[in-house]
C-alpha cells in the first residue's frame, strides 16, 4: 500500500454515524490462536525487498495450507520473476456451479524499518496495550494472515464453495510490482478470475474508537514519473550568465507547475464517492460535494474542494515535484538542473496528454522531459449490485450503522495490474484504523487486536458469501 492511500482517513470522516457499536466476531479461541500464529510468523520473517525473503514467507504459508489438507497440486510456490521474489497461489476447489473463480490477495513484502527508529523491534511480533506491533502489521501482513487463516478455517469447517476461491500472495508490491505483472503474464491460468478482492486497499475509518465509514476501493490512479531537465555548458561562477543558468530556467517552471490544476473529471467511482459522502456531511462541505456533481461542475464548489488535497486528488490528475538535483560545485556554474515530477493520472486519461501538459508548462525547447516509468492503465472496476450488495449487507451485519463508501485510490496497489488485465478488483481490507494514527510505512507500525480479528471474521463471511452466492449468517 502506498502512503497516499491513507490520506482519505485523515479527512473523510467529518461526520460520524451514530450507534456504530463494537463488532461481534464470535471467533472461537482456536481460530484466534490460528490467525495470531500465522500473523506472528509472517511479521517475524523480514521481507524487506533487499533481503530476498519473500520465497521463505511463501513457503511457510504453503506448509500451513498443506498441513490443513489442501492438495499439493493446488498449493503453488512460484519463484519469480527472479530468484529473490516468491509468490504463493492456492486454489480452494469448488463445484463451478457458481461461476468463475474469485481471487483474494495480499502482498508479502514490507518497506524497510530501522531498529533505531522504533521503540520496539520492528521484526519481533509484539502484542501490547491492545495492539499488534511490527513492520507489516497493517501493510500488508494482516491481509496475508487473514487469507491464509480463513482458507484453513473454511477447509476445517468443510465449506463447499460453488466456485473456486484463489489465494494469491505477491512478493514486491512495495517496490516494482514485478511479481503481480509476472503472474499475470506467465501464470494467468492460475489466477484468472471473475473479480478480485484486495486486502491491501479500502478499509474502515475509526474516530476516537468509533466506526464512521467502511471504504471500498474500486479504482486507483495511474502512477507516472517524469524528469524535467535544463542543461548548459557551465563555466566559472565568477562569470554568471543568468539567462543560461539551468537552475534559474527551471525555477519558474516549477512555480507554474505548483499553480497548475488539471481539469476536473469524474468517473463512476469518484462520482459515487462524492454522492455518498455528501449524504454523510452537512453544511457547506455537503453543498460543495453536490456542486461538483453538476454538469458542468459548480466553479465555486470546485475551488472549495480543490483547497483540500484529499478532495482535489479525487477531482483530477495531479503532478507534483518531489525531487531536485542541480550543479556539481559551489564555485561553478551549473551544467544541469533536474526536477523529478510524480503524477497520479486519472483512469482513462492518456499519459501522453499529461506529458504534453508538462511540456507546455516548461515552455522551453531547450529542456527535456523524460518518462521514468511506463504508466500502466487502470480502468475503474464497476460498482455493480452483485459486488456492492453482499459487501453492504455484511457491513450492516457486522458493523451496524456504518456507511459503505466507494473510493478512487490516489496511490497504487497490485490491483492496478489485475484491473489492467481485465479482472475487476475491489479493495475491501475490512481493517479499521484511527484516522489520525495511521502508521503504515512509519515508526512503530501497529494494528488494533480487535480490528484484526474483526477483519478476519469479515473476510471469512465475505469469502463464503461470494463463493456460495448467499450471505452466511
Amino acid at each position: 500500500m502506498k502512503p497516499t492511500m491513507v490520506l482519505y482517513w485523515l479527512v473523510l470522516a467529518a461526520s460520524a454515524m451514530p450507534g456504530a457499536g463494537a463488532a461481534q466476531s464470535g471467533l472461537a479461541p482456536a481460530d484466534r490462536q490460528l490467525a495470531r500464529g500465522i500473523f506472528r510468523e509472517l511479521v517475524e520473517i523480514n521481507t524487506t525487498d533487499s533481503l530476498g525473503n519473500t520465497p521463505r514467507a511463501a513457503r511457510a504459508m504453503a506448509q500451513r495450507l498443506l498441513a490443513a489438507g489442501f492438495p499439493a497440486a493446488d498449493v503453488r510456490v512460484l519463484i519469480g520473476p527472479d530468484a529473490t521474489h516468491g509468490n504463493l497461489v492456492v486454489r480452494y476447489r469448488g463445484s463451478a456451479a457458481g461461476g468463475r473463480p474469485i481471487v483474494g490477495f495480499a502482498h508479502l513484502d514490507v518497506v524497510p524499518a530501522r531498529r533505531a527508529d522504533w521503540s520496539v523491534d520492528p521484526f519481533t511480533f509484539l502484542e501490547k496495550d491492545g495492539y499488534f506491533y511490527g513492520r507489516g502489521t497493517t501493510d500488508n501482513k494482516a491481509g496475508a494472515a487473514m487469507l491464509v487463516a480463513d482458507f484453513i478455517r473454511l477447509k476445517r469447517a468443510g465449506f463447499k464453495p460453488r466456485r473456486d476461491l484463489i489465494l494469491m500472495l505477491t512478493g514486491d508490491e512495495e517496490t516494482a510490482g514485478s511479481c503481480i505483472a509476472w503472474l499475470v503474464a506467465k501464470h494467468r491460468n492460475l489466477i484468472d478470475a471473475e473479480f478480485a478482492l484486495n486486502t491491501d486497499a479500502g478499509g474502515g475509518v475509526l474516530r476516537d474508537g468509533r466506526r464512521v465509514m467502511f471504504v471500498v476501493q474500486a479504482s486507483e490512479k495511474v502512477y507516472a514519473t517524469y524528469v524535467l531537465e535544463a542543461t548548459d555548458k557551465g563555466g566559472h561562477s565568477s562569470l554568471p550568465r543568468p539567462a543560461d543558468n539551468p537552475i534559474y530556467r527551471l525555477a519558474p517552471v516549477l512555480e507554474r507547475l505548483a499553480q497548475y490544476q488539471f481539469p476536473v473529471k469524474l468517473n463512476e467511482v469518484s462520482r459515487a464517492f462524492f454522492e455518498r459522502s455528501a449524504a454523510l456531511e452537512s453544511g457547506s462541505l455537503a453543498d460543495d460535494m453536490r456542486g461538483v456533481l453538476k454538469d458542468p461542475p459548480d466553479s465555486a464548489a470546485v475551488a472549495h474542494l480543490s483547497a483540500v488535497p484529499f478532495y482535489s486528488s479525487k477531482l483530477r490528475t495531479t503532478c507534483v515535484a518531489t525531487m531536485m538535483a542541480a550543479g556539481h560545485a559551489e564555485n561553478a556554474l551549473p551544467q544541469s538542473a533536474r526536477a523529478t515530477i510524480n503524477c497520479r493520472i486519472l483512469p482513462g486519461e492518456p499519459a501522453s496528454d499529461v506529458a504534453a501538459a508538462l511540456r507546455r508548462l516548461a515552455a522551453d525547447d531547450r529542456m527535456t522531459l523524460r518518462e521514468i516509468n511506463a504508466p500502466v492503465p487502470s480502468p475503474p472496476s464497476p460498482l455493480t449490485a452483485a459486488i456492492m450488495g453482499p459487501i453492504e449487507q455484511l457491513v450492516a451485519d457486522q458493523f451496524p450503522n456504518v456507511p459503505v463508501v466507494p473510493v478512487m485510490e490516489a496511490g497504487a496497489t497490485d490491483g492496478l495490474f489485475l484491473r489492467n488485465a481485465g479482472i475487476p478488483t475491489y479493495g475491501v481490507s475490512a481493517v479499521f484504523e484511527e484516522q489520525n494514527d495511521v502508521r503504515a510505512h512509519g515508526r512503530d507500525e501497529r494494528l488494533s487486536v480487535q480490528s484484526f480479528y474483526d477483519a478476519l471474521e469479515f473476510w471469512y463471511q465475505m469469502l463464503q458469501a461470494f463463493a456460495s452466492d448467499r450471505l452466511t449468517r
